[in-house]
């Protein structure tokens, strides 16, 4: 992939049939997961494996991207630019490709896009290798798209897959898992990318392009199909074979036979391509309209927009103060490195500390995890050496999982698995969101309130939303949610 930012809040996973609600008809019976049985370990390793080969070559050919354009004799405008459009292209398809994730192609989507992808990166390779490390830019933009864009497909239709294979007392355990598979990323691919980037400018592309393949073949080699199976409710179906005035309806099957007066429907053409994107977004704002009528979901668009926005915030403001004070790119990567190994131990061990606490407990920890955030953020104001940096982002990344795995497993099960993809679109494009203006908020700050100003900011909204949590939104997350995804 191409880019390396590091994945601070919850990727929460939640899918759609355009009708779905959180209020879903009475009587309906939730939806069985697919998967399950002698095949789910082995699935959830298959996913971890995938995941864990991705997020390696996101890390290890995004951090030396920008340093390859600036190389080609690219300003750092242009660098900027590849970054919006890819982060762009992110945001917009992916509400839309979650659509046909949940009628059933996740497993197709999610092949075909780490094929591209790797196809994508692999020609970047073999143009660096064939070119002499000086590509022509118009390849090399065009090869960052597609990749770009086959990325965002993946993660779209990846969302929900945890719900497909996973029983829902170990979502915990598969969800500490992804993050860890993130976190060791973190920590190995710069350095990695960095090493493979002094021997050869097209290695890390090719290690990015390898671990494409391996993330398609461990999807292919998934036993469950990754459908979301659906029942509905008998009699809705009854009642859509009669009018309202109570007669059979139009082409029902008391009418198949004619009689006096009958007229045979007219068969209608295939929908022009006007209506058909238009019911592609009606049925992508079905997961923007579970979110919004769902108190727990609502809960984590607030946590988890705060928190990336905060991170995104807090990491730029790092990144100016260190080099005020005359500090390279160096200390930077002993941060992320120190930031990295944290969050690996905390991923480690959140499916311990969370798992048994139960639906109370993980208000708690939620809660807790809240709270702690807040002097972390306001220390940062009096940090400037990177040891100090180190620690305080260490101590966010060693907490974070915590609130990260209770949220995700949360989400999950309370969502149905028909909507999982596109509600989960919709918390990944809103913290993309809140994410995307923080590091311009932070420069901004820092220019015309000094740099103390954007860590106690970040420390004033992280103190709001922990009062917010403590105050009535930690019982959203203590409530039982049944299958359906309401609260009760």
């Amino acid at each position: 992939m191409s880019e390396a930012a590091p994945r601070s809040a919850p990727e929460v996973t939640p899918e759609v049939t355009p009708e779905v609600t959180p209020e879903s008809a009475p009587g309906s019976s939730p939806a069985p997961r697919a998967g399950r049985g002698v095949g789910d370990t082995r699935d959830v390793k298959l996913l971890w494996c995938a995941n864990a080969a991705d997020s390696l070559g996101s890390q290890t050919s995004g951090v030396v991207l920008p340093l390859l354009l600036l190389g080609l004799g690219q300003s750092p405008a242009v660098v900027g630019l590849v970054a919006g459009v890819s982060t762009a292209a992110g945001l917009v398809l992916g509400p839309l490709v979650a659509v046909p994730a949940d009628r059933g192609a996740r497993k197709r989507v999610m092949f075909w896009s780490a094929t591209v992808s790797a196809l994508a990166m692999a020609s970047v390779a073999v143009a660096l290798a064939v070119a002499g490390g000086r590509p022509s830019l118009a390849h090399l933009l065009g090869a960052v798209l597609v990749e770009r864009t086959a990325t965002a497909c993946y993660e779209a239709a990846a969302r929900g897959t945890v719900a497909l294979i996973s029983e829902p007392g170990g979502l915990p355990r598969v969800v500490a898992g992804l993050e860890a598979g993130d976190r060791g990323a973190l920590v190995v691919g710069p350095a990695l990318g960095g090493l493979l980037y002094q021997v050869s400018r097209a290695l890390p592309f090719l290690a990015d392009a390898l671990s494409y393949a391996v993330t398609a073949v461990c999807v292919g080699a998934m036993r469950s199909d990754l459908r979301a199976e659906t029942r509905t409710d008998p009699r809705s179906e009854s009642r859509a074979e009669m009018s309202t005035d109570g007669r059979p309806a139009q082409g029902g099957p008391a009418s198949q036979g004619g009689g006096p007066g009958h007229r045979p429907a007219r068969k209608s053409g295939r929908p022009s391509v006007r209506r058909r994107a238009a019911a592609l977004v009606a049925e992508a704002g079905a997961g923007f309209a579970l979110v919004r009528t769902s108190p727990l979901l609502r809960l984590v668009l607030v946590w988890t927009t705060t928190v990336n926005g905060v991170l995104a915030a807090l990491y730029y403001d790092a990144v100016f103060t260190l080099q005020e004070s005359g500090h390279g790119a160096a200390p930077m990567g002993l941060v992320l490195a120190v930031s990295g190994a944290a969050g690996l131990v905390g991923s480690l061990a959140a499916p311990g500390l969370t798992g048994r606490t139960g639906l109370l407990g993980a208000s708690r920890v939620l809660v807790g995890v809240s709270w702690l955030m807040v002097p972390l953020a306001a220390l940062l104001a009096t940090a400037a050496e990177p040891w100090s940096y180190g620690a305080l982002f260490g101590g966010f990344c060693l907490i974070m999982p915590l609130a990260t795995v209770v949220l995700q497993a949360r989400a999950i099960h309370g969502t149905p698995p028909e909507l999982q993809a596109r509600a989960g679109s919709v918390l990944a494009t809103a913290a993309g969101g809140a994410a995307a203006p923080a590091p311009a908020l932070a420069g901004l700050l820092a220019v015309h309130a000094g740099s103390a100003a954007p860590a106690l900011v970040c420390a004033a909204l992280l103190t709001l939303l922990a009062c917010r949590l403590t105050f009535g939104g930690a019982r959203v997350l203590a409530t039982r949610v049944p299958a359906r995804g309401r609260a009760v």
